[in-house]
């Protein structure tokens, strides 16, 4: 836990959760569109895979992507101190729906580049004896 402590994109650390800041939540999209892997992304800003757990890294991407997919840059903000619960009533403007919209028009191009890379580096394997 202190280790976590030390790091900047770390929020807080309990014995059962880390919580993340926003900014390294931005910096894992970014960086996870470039084609790096969620692991990859962890190591190089200073997070011991080993100590936080290969499966709270995945989920912890899962999670991040996902609701980038749906909210954009808006859903990687932690809202739980100002969060009452209650779905939202106000009406997106076409701004913020425009950007929602690109966000995920990003996310999905560079779904789509890594998936080509992946099957290009198949076909390759596949053709080496």
């Amino acid at each position: 836990m202190n280790q976590l402590k030390r790091n900047s994109h770390i929020k807080s650390v309990s014995a059962k959760s880390i919580t993340y800041t926003d900014e390294f939540k931005r910096i894992f999209i970014v960086e996870y569109e470039k084609g790096k892997f969620p692991r990859q992304i962890f190591e190089e800003y200073g997070f011991d895979v080993d100590v936080i757990g290969p499966q709270r890294v995945k989920s912890s991407a899962d999670r991040w992507l996902n609701a980038y997919r749906e909210n954009g840059l808006l859903g990687l903000h932690d809202s739980r101190t100002e969060n009452t619960g209650r779905p939202r009533e106000k009406e997106l403007t076409l701004e913020e729906k425009y950007a929602r919209l690109e966000a995920q028009n990003n996310l999905l191009k560079a779904e789509n580049e890594l998936l080509k890379k992946i099957r290009i580096a198949e076909r390759g394997l596949k053709e080496s004896p």
